[in-house]
């Protein structure tokens, strides 16, 4: 009995008091919040304070909360000012990468060893050949470019096998044809092609180009720019964060669209190997045309699934808003999403569907509803018009989220077939992740001169 009187004397004793709760729970006044020198700056100088002023326990509750709502706002601060600069850091072309491509604009056109046709003429035949392994890259980086390619090649147990066709816009086009007439990766064949070369491209109104125009006007006046919402005060860090991204130039990047019509592009071929440009591949990729895609079009790797947690916990609700009656009415928020960035396409099977219409139905529903279907990027609606048309891969394919996260040790990067810099942190800026960034530069000649008198180096 003495026993239990001792407890509940104890409890007592060391119960907090109700009016600690009080005051936390009490909503945050800003123009009360103090500053300066009167707030703690750390743990160890609010104890001390403490212990020499014994205060009541509504004074304790008072000073504890005006301290870490200091201290909450310095580092919510801190974070955006971090997010606002990745973003003006992602959203640049370097120097260096300016350089390159004018250096090699200037050889394409003094050097007439830089404007080869690509390919050969006898191996044009090879172009429209299903018996190849036929890749797909579109971008308007030469040395990403230069990069995939390389990788692709040097693992390929069948190099002779291999044709990339890599699809360029019109100003870099120059660049790319110098870079990869001076730099041939025989036996793979490579073919360069400008957009403005496909015969489909120029007959009429392409629905991604007018999706684009659209969406860039849109995006001009999206929120106020970066200044309206960094500006914010209201908002989480990693809200900020998303919008940022979403005024991303990438992100209406005709590049970045135009693998919705791989079919019409290749009316030839049957099977491709679509590449994003930020990608590294470190295996043998041939075993992809033995895969039984089952009649489905899409084979890609789910996201949704997997030992690293924040990489690969994405479903249809990380990208859809499933607040607006549109999506939750079409959509189930927990259906597991699939990455871009290394995928098979069966364009056999893709001809047969409407897949592509239905990917320009949903990009104008976004537009009309001002971006608020989803904010960004064209994986959105990509998991809607590839909906029942997925095949999902065994993840060794593609390793994501070396570009947003550096939690990847290189031994688990090193095992995977392909891997991914996704994000804003791409192997070729200054804020790459060093310990990631030998993956991509091992891929790269630093005695060449163009490299070298652009001051590309390894870090």
């Amino acid at each position: 009995m003495y026993e239990n009187e001792k407890i509940q004397s104890y409890l007592v004793l060391h119960q907090v008091p109700e009016v600690i709760y009080q005051v936390l729970e009490e909503p945050v006044n800003q123009s009360e919040v103090q500053s300066g020198p009167e707030v703690p700056q750390t743990l160890e100088d609010f104890i001390a304070e403490m212990k020499d002023e014994r205060p009541d326990a509504k004074t304790f509750a008072i000073k504890l909360k005006s301290m870490v709502t200091f201290l909450e706002q310095r580092t919510r601060t801190a974070k955006i000012q971090e997010y606002l600069y990745r973003h003006v850091a992602s959203s640049s072309i370097p120097k260096q990468l300016h350089c390159l491509t004018l250096k090699l604009a200037n050889e394409h056109s003094t050097n007439a060893r830089a404007r080869l046709q690509l390919p050969s003429a006898e191996y044009v035949p090879a172009l429209v050949d299903n018996s190849y392994f036929h890749y797909v890259l579109a971008s308007d980086n030469v040395l990403a470019a230069s990069v995939v390619a390389s990788s692709l090649v040097h693992n390929s147990l069948h190099p002779e096998k291999v044709v990339l066709h890599i699809i360029t816009d019109k100003k870099t086009y120059s660049p790319m044809q110098a870079w990869f007439s001076l730099h041939p990766l025989t036996p793979a064949i490579i073919e360069v092609k400008s957009l403005h070369h496909f015969d489909w491209f120029t007959k009429g109104k392409v629905p991604v180009l007018e999706a684009m125009e659209k969406d860039q006007k849109v995006r001009s006046q999206f929120r106020g720019g970066s200044s309206a919402i960094v500006a914010n005060n209201t908002e989480k860090p990693y809200i900020i964060a998303a919008k940022l991204q979403a005024l991303s130039p990438k992100y209406n990047s005709l590049m970045n669209h135009i693998r919705i019509h791989l079919p019409e592009l290749f009316p030839s071929l049957n099977k491709i190997v679509f590449l994003d440009d930020d990608i590294v591949v470190q295996t043998d990729l041939s075993p992809l045309w033995d895969i039984d895609m089952n009649g489905k079009v899409n084979g890609a790797v789910e996201t949704c699934r997997g030992e690293d947690k924040f990489v690969m916990s994405k479903r249809f609700k990380s990208y859809l808003n499933f607040s607006h009656p549109l999506i939750s009415r079409n959509f189930d928020p927990d259906e597991c999403a699939w990455a871009y960035g290394m995928n098979i396409f069966d364009l056999e099977a893709w001809r047969r569907t409407n897949i592509t219409r239905t990917y320009h139905y949903w990009i104008e529903e976004n537009l009309k509803s001002d971006l608020s279907l989803w904010q960004l990027g064209t994986l959105p609606p990509g998991l809607i018009a590839f909906h029942g048309h997925v095949h999902v891969i065994d993840p060794f394919w593609h390793m994501l989220g070396l570009g947003y996260q550096d939690n990847t040790t290189i031994a688990d990067a090193e095992s995977a077939g392909v891997i991914h810099f996704n994000g804003r942190a791409k192997p070729w800026l200054d804020i790459a992740f060093p310990q990631l960034r030998p993956l991509w530069t091992k891929y790269v000649d630093f005695s060449d001169r163009f490299i070298k008198s652009c001051h590309i180096r390894a870090s």
